[in-house]
């Protein structure tokens, strides 16, 4: 397909299928170039739809961030 990113998106939406070690809301967004890899953990609150939606919102951020800096990492915040 000619593609230079690829993004995944995996976790635990609920409403069942969460643990003490990996509770619903846990979710996990990686990036995946001719550079590398960049993967972010995050827990989110809500019910299944909320994850599903906050899940989604965080990984279309995470492409945004990757083109707006030119896959490198942004700058720090003080």
């Amino acid at each position: 397909m000619g593609s230079t990113l690829g993004v995944g998106i995996t976790g635990i939406a609920g409403p069942g299928g969460g643990s003490e070690e990996k509770p619903v809301g846990t979710v996990h967004i990686a990036l995946a170039n001719a550079a590398g890899v960049r993967e972010r953990a995050l827990r989110l609150p809500g019910d299944r739809e909320m994850v599903r939606l906050q899940a989604s919102q965080a990984a279309l951020d995470m492409v945004r961030v990757h083109f707006l800096y030119n896959g490198q990492a942004p700058p720090k915040r003080p």
